[in-house]
C-alpha cells in the first residue's frame, strides 16, 4: 500500500467548555444548580457571594455594640471563684450559643429535618410490645407481621407461615398460628391482618356498634354473597340475597363506609420539596412573573484577589490567578444566562397559556416546544433543557413547565384543543354523571363532538386509562 498525504477542508461544530458549563447550568435543577455553585465557590478563590447592603450590615454592628454594653455590665463577665453549692453552671449563666452554631437560628430550615417514615409494620410491631404474648407467641406474630403488605392483607398463605416457623418452634400446631392471627386482626387499623377482601370487611364490620343499622345482613353478605357486586344487577342481587330494596340498599351504604385498604393510610411516603424557578402573580389584571431570589445566591468577583493580579507576570501563581479570573467570569456570565433564559421562557408561557391561570386546565391550549423556540428565537433543544425540573408558583398550584406542553385534537372550526383539556373535560363528565347510568367512552366522545372537539372512542380509553378513571361497568353503582 503507497502512502500519501491529503489536504481536506472541512466544517465542524466544535463546543467550547464555556458552551458545554452555560448548558450544562441551563438544564439543571435548582438543588443541583445549588450544589454546582457551591461547588464553584469553594473551587474558585475569585468567587464569593456578594455581601448584605450597607444599611443591613450596619444595623446588625449596632446590634452588636448594644449586646457587648449589656454583656459587660452584667454579670455574665464577672465570673465568680465557685458556684453556690447544690447548683449547676445552666441554672446560673445561661448559653452564648444556640444549638447546632452560632447561626442555627437563622439558616434552620424545618423541612430538612425529617424522620424515618413509620411502616405498617412498625406500627403492628408497636402494637405488639404493648400486648403481654409469650416468647412463643411473639415470635408466630412476628412472622405474620413481616407478611402483611402495605394494604393490610397477609399476602402469605397460612400454611407457609407455619411450615416456616416449625423449624423455629418445637411441636407448633396450626392452631396456634390461627390464635396468633385473630390477635392481630384485632390491632389497629381495623380490618388489618385480613386473608382476602371480604374478610377484610368482614372484621371492620364486627368493630362497629351492634345498634348499627344493617350490621348483621352486611357480615352475611359480604361473607356469601360480596362476589356478585361486580354484576351491578341490583334485581338478581335481591333475589339471590332474599333482601327487599331498602335492605340492599342499606346493605351498600354501609359497605361503602368500610375501608378496603386499611394498612394504606399508614404508609407515609417521603414528602419532596419543590423550590419555584419563578412566581406567577396577577397585578392590576396583567399575569407577572419574577424569577425567585432564592434559588441561588447572587455571586461577583473578589475585589481583593483580583486586585492582586499582575498583568505582566508570567509566574505560576499570577497564571493560575489569571485562570481562576477568567472561569469566575464565565460562571456568572453563564449564571446570568441562564436566569435570562429562563425567565424569558417563562414569560412566553404566562402569555400563552393566560387562560390556564384564570379558568385552570379546562382552558389550557394546544402548544408544543416549536412554538416557544420560534418566538423567542432559540432551539427546540434549549426550550426543552430549560423546562426539564423547572416549577413556576402560581394561583393554580406549583407547576412543572412542561405541564404546559400538549399534542393538539383538531376541532369543527378548524382550531386545537389541547390535550390537557380534554382530560380534564373527561374528568368533569364523569364527576357528574349519574353513578347508575355512567357515561361510556362512546357516549363521551359524542358529547365532546358537540361542542365541537373531533375525539375518537379509542382516545377517550387512552385518556381515561391515563387519569385512573375506571371502565363504566366499575363505575357503576346501584345506589
Amino acid at each position: 500500500m503507497k502512502q500519501s498525504l491529503q489536504l481536506r477542508i472541512g466544517q465542524s461544530l466544535t463546543m467550547t467548555p464555556q458552551l458545554q458549563q452555560a448548558i450544562k447550568l441551563l438544564q439543571m435543577s435548582t438543588l443541583d444548580l445549588q450544589q454546582e455553585i457551591q461547588q464553584a465557590l469553594e473551587s474558585n478563590m475569585m468567587l464569593e457571594v456578594e455581601e448584605e447592603d450597607f444599611s443591613t450590615l450596619e444595623y446588625r454592628e449596632k446590634k452588636s455594640e448594644n449586646t457587648d454594653q449589656i454583656t459587660s455590665e452584667g454579670s455574665q463577665t464577672d465570673l465568680p471563684d465557685e458556684l453556690p453549692v447544690d447548683v449547676s453552671w445552666d441554672d446560673v449563666y445561661e448559653s452564648a450559643l444556640p444549638a447546632g452554631g452560632e447561626d442555627a437560628g437563622e439558616s434552620a430550615e424545618f423541612e430538612t429535618f425529617r424522620g424515618k417514615a413509620q411502616t405498617l409494620q412498625d406500627h403492628l410491631i408497636w402494637q405488639l410490645e404493648l400486648t403481654h404474648v409469650s416468647e412463643r407467641d411473639y415470635a408466630i406474630a412476628v412472622a405474620i407481621i413481616d407478611a402483611i403488605n402495605d394494604d393490610g392483607y397477609v399476602a402469605s398463605e397460612l400454611s407457609d407461615i407455619y411450615q416456616g416457623l416449625l423449624e423455629q418452634l418445637d411441636d407448633l400446631d396450626m392452631d396456634e398460628v390461627q390464635a396468633v392471627l385473630h390477635m392481630i386482626q384485632n390491632f389497629d387499623p381495623v380490618g388489618v391482618g385480613a386473608v382476602d377482601l371480604a374478610d377484610c370487611l368482614r372484621l371492620q364490620l364486627l368493630q362497629l356498634p351492634d345498634d348499627t343499622p344493617y350490621k348483621a345482613d352486611a357480615v352475611e353478605f359480604v361473607c356469601r354473597h360480596l362476589e356478585l357486586l361486580a354484576t351491578c344487577d341490583q334485581a338478581r342481587l335481591m333475589k339471590r340475597v332474599g333482601f327487599s330494596e331498602e335492605q340492599l340498599k342499606g346493605v351498600l351504604a354501609l359497605i361503602r363506609t368500610l375501608d378496603p385498604k386499611p394498612g394504606a393510610r399508614l404508609q407515609e411516603a417521603d414528602v419532596e420539596y419543590v423550590v419555584p424557578d419563578v412566581f406567577v402573580t396577577k397585578i392590576k389584571d396583567q399575569w407577572q412573573v419574577t424569577l425567585n431570589p432564592e434559588i441561588a445566591p447572587k455571586l461577583r468577583i473578589n475585589p481583593f484577589y483580583s486586585g492582586m493580579i499582575k498583568r505582566a507576570d508570567n509566574s505560576s501563581d499570577n497564571v493560575s490567578m489569571k485562570n481562576h479570573l477568567q472561569e469566575a467570569r464565565w460562571f456568572i456570565k453563564s449564571l446570568h444566562s441562564r436566569n435570562d433564559t429562563l425567565l424569558r421562557v417563562a414569560k412566553s408561557i404566562v402569555e400563552k397559556q393566560g387562560e390556564f391561570f384564570e379558568h385552570g386546565p379546562i382552558a389550557m391550549k394546544a402548544m408544543v416546544l416549536r412554538d416557544i423556540a420560534e418566538e423567542l428565537g432559540l432551539h427546540e433543544s434549549t426550550i426543552s433543557r430549560v423546562t426539564t425540573q423547572k416549577y413556576m408558583h402560581t394561583p393554580q398550584g406549583v407547576i412543572e413547565f412542561k405541564y404546559f406542553f400538549s399534542s393538539h385534537v383538531s376541532t369543527d372550526g378548524g382550531g386545537e384543543c389541547s390535550a390537557t383539556a380534554i382530560r380534564a373535560l373527561i374528568k368533569e363528565l364523569v364527576g357528574n354523571e349519574n353513578p347508575a347510568k355512567p357515561l361510556s367512552d362512546s357516549k363521551i366522545s359524542d358529547l365532546l363532538n358537540e361542542k365541537g372537539i373531533n375525539v375518537a372512542r379509542r382516545t377517550i380509553a387512552k385518556y381515561r386509562g391515563a387519569m385512573s378513571i375506571p371502565s363504566t361497568s366499575q363505575r357503576k353503582r346501584l345506589i
